[in-house]
């Protein structure tokens, strides 16, 4: 039977400590009152997760347009949470590491998935180096791919991994294949409640792409971007702006953004795609982008995050000549989310 959004497990542990409905709306009241600014967020969504309303206001990372603010029913949440736990196996007692911000939907959902499967949680202030003076071993973690890069060292201490927010390099998917944790990317957005795909990036004997959840299903758009129908965790059906490949009915890749696309002389290329032939190649941050030009309609650029855009083109040997870019560019630090994700269009109009 499913549960109801109002019941919290009687497994659940928050920081090592059990607590019943009326206990944890105290805890809540705390953080809020006397928290750090991250104690203060999550007792904000605890205080609103434990309240009577069946909904929850969140607002989007932009994933299907602009970010805005949307509401979500608190029973899709909680059916999103045992998808996630039945997919990996999480029990009742199962140790689970918060380590994101819960101003964002990901880092609510680990609180959402601890009452609710009855999980023991514990949390520590997101930062860059999440593991930092971490000595307990946990089942499951989520983190966002920086994470993920300065925690490599100590990673054996995490059983499962799911990382999302932004794409895992192909530089940071090598790191990983041979360790011992089993670390998978999540497809999804604010509206689906978070992921509704998985791709393990390691412990894998074939081409990986995203697979679906139980109870997903997907087609496209006229631009070969990506239709979500998930009734149990959305009741609209969700039109993206990610430009993807179907290889069956529960299996994708995705090509890149729609908003990214370029045309280039009639020619569409995808700068996620020529991102990643580079990336092995690259010390430094960038991205493929295009500025305006008479002949081609858009030319293709490379934006180096640095002081310099002296480069050695030697890294496009591998790349067709339709995707060597025309021009390159330097800006010494890039527009990015909170979640390291890089801002394009705001960090373009930087360009001189």
């Amino acid at each position: 039977m499913i549960p109801s959004f109002s019941k919290v497990h009687n497994k659940f542990k928050l920081n090592r400590e059990y607590f019943n409905h009326t206990q944890l709306k105290e805890v809540a009241y705390s953080f809020v009152k006397e928290g750090e600014p991250f104690e203060k967020s999550i007792g904000n969504f605890l205080l609103d997760w434990l309240d009577d309303n069946d909904y929850i206001l969140v607002k989007t990372s932009g994933s299907t347009g602009n970010p805005k603010v949307i509401s979500l029913k608190k029973q899709a949440m909680v059916n999103s949470a045992i998808a996630t736990g039945n997919y990996f196996n999480l029990e009742p007692g199962s140790k689970t590491l918060h380590c994101l911000s819960t101003q964002f939907i990901a880092g609510k959902m680990m609180l959402v998935r601890a009452i609710i499967l009855g999980l023991e949680l514990d949390i520590v202030e997101p930062s860059l180096d999440p593991l930092e003076g971490v000595e307990k071993k946990y089942d499951f973690c989520a983190m966002v791919p920086m994470q993920l890069q300065n925690s490599l060292a100590k990673l054996d201490s995490i059983k499962t991994l799911i990382v999302g927010g932004a794409t895992v390099s192909q530089s940071l998917q090598e790191k990983v294949k041979d360790i011992s944790t089993k670390v998978y990317a999540t497809y999804g957005m604010t509206e689906t409640v978070t992921h509704i795909a998985i791709k393990p990036l390691n412990h894998f004997n074939e081409e990986s792409y995203f697979r679906l959840l139980p109870e997903i299903s997907i087609s496209v758009d006229e631009r070969d971007c990506l239709i979500v129908d998930a009734p149990r965790l959305n009741s609209k059906t969700i039109v993206t702006n990610d430009i993807v490949k179907l290889h069956s009915k529960t299996e994708f890749e995705v090509l890149g953004r729609f908003d990214n696309m370029i045309n280039s002389g009639g020619i569409k290329l995808f700068p996620e795609q020529i991102e990643a032939k580079l990336a092995a190649k690259m010390s430094q941050r960038f991205f493929i982008a295009s500025k305006k030009d008479k002949t081609l309609g858009d030319k293709l650029i490379l934006v180096l995050e640095g002081k310099s855009n002296v480069i050695n083109t030697d890294i496009f040997n591998d790349l067709d000549t339709y995707e060597i870019p025309k021009h390159i560019y330097a800006v010494t630090h890039f527009k990015e989310t909170s979640t390291g994700k890089i801002l394009r269009a705001e960090t373009l109009k930087l360009l001189k």
